[in-house]
């Protein structure tokens, strides 16, 4: 599992779009610089309050090197901290032509102090383009929000949207409450508006409640598959709260949750709005519509089914034209597109995925 990943034997020749890319801070104080001087002192002096009461350690132990690769550690900081490394182990043998950031650490996303939370946010978004997108042209970033806080998370997105390097604004899958209430709307229409897909990743703790309807599980392996179950409840949550019936042009794409389950969940949710209709009567489509019009899927961590003609399947029924390639560069289960698809697929399906898809709907090209 944390075995240095085999070296790749031929240049992948495909150019590719990796929308999962993990940049991290090189030490804890890499955000000062972009920090304005009260939040800095607020920082030094009291730290961050994430959502959970762990504040300083993983939810859950993980496997060595905290769930990364173990060759991907540089001389000092962690992994992903580094854009050499980055650009030698990925970028360059890869052939990824863009490559999106997904910045997850300590970015506002999980902090529950509001005001702060919003500092953190524009601090992040600011120490993306200067430390990597600037630095690496191959490389475009993601608008991080403080989305317990809309009001300024659409100030935030009203102050990155005009630049192109970002390409997309990025909440966490686990809010404090269901992503389809009305208090995130704000931030639903602002990307409407600006014209960015939402993309939905997997961080934060709830609220401090459990990731389970069930409590808490007791086992990494177990928190690892919640992510897909935390997808579903979203998806449909999204749906039946009327989100995209009042956002028409609203776009969101599901991070790291897998996609295999969407044709059950698509198929339960119509049965189910064949009878419950007049609970929701903002919906004017069925909700498999919505779902197979307004969201998209990253392939990693991908399904890997003893027959790969089901997963094929399962792709004819969400769309070729909806699921983006992703890698999860550095972690420990990333996904080299040299070896990682296992279906078969013709050339036409294959430049959608790795690239095609991701190049319209993130205005790319």
């Amino acid at each position: 599992m944390n075995a240095p990943f085999r070296e790749q034997q031929a240049r992948q020749t495909l150019a590719v779009v990796d929308c999962d890319i993990h940049p991290a801070h090189r030490t804890p104080g890499e955000l000062l610089p972009y920090l304005e001087p009260r939040w800095r002192e607020h920082y030094q002096t009291y730290g961050v309050h994430v959502r959970q009461a762990l504040s300083s350690t993983l939810m859950y132990p993980r496997m060595m090197a905290a769930g990364m690769r173990s060759d991907a550690l540089p001389a000092s900081g962690p992994a992903g901290s580094d854009l050499d490394m980055l650009r030698r182990q990925h970028l360059d043998p890869v052939n990824v032509e863009f490559g999106l950031l997904m910045a997850l650490s300590k970015g506002g996303m999980e902090e529950r102090n509001p005001e702060f939370a919003a500092a953190m946010s524009r601090a992040t978004n600011d120490w993306q383009i200067d430390r990597w997108v600037r630095q690496e042209p191959r490389l475009r970033a993601g608008i991080v929000v403080p989305q317990e806080f809309p009001e300024a998370a659409v100030a935030e997105i009203e102050r990155c949207a005009a630049d192109r390097r970002y390409v997309q604004i990025m909440l966490s899958s686990r809010p404090s409450d269901p992503l389809g209430h009305p208090r995130y709307w704000p931030i639903y229409a602002a990307a409407e508006r600006a014209g960015l897909p939402i993309g939905l990743h997997p961080v934060g703790y709830n609220g401090g409640h459990p990731s389970t309807g069930s409590g808490w599980p007791t086992y990494y392996l177990q928190e690892h598959y919640v992510f897909v179950a935390c997808m579903e409840s979203l998806a449909a949550r999204v749906i039946h709260g009327g989100v995209f019936e009042r956002l028409p042009g609203l776009k969101v794409v599901l991070v790291e949750g897998g996609f295999a389950w969407a044709p059950a969940l698509a198929w339960r949710m119509d049965k189910h709005f064949d009878k419950f209709r007049k609970e929701v009567p903002h919906l004017k489509q069925r909700p498999s519509d919505y779902l197979r019009r307004h969201i998209w899927w990253t392939t990693q961590p991908i399904e890997e089914p003893e027959q790969a003609r089901h997963l094929t399947e399962i792709i004819d029924w969400i769309g070729w034209d909806r699921l983006l390639y992703s890698s999860d560069y550095p972690h420990w289960d990333y996904d080299n597109p040299s070896f990682s698809f296992k279906f078969p697929m013709t050339e036409a399906q294959r430049r959608q995925i790795f690239r095609d898809n991701a190049m319209a709907l993130y205005r790319l090209s």
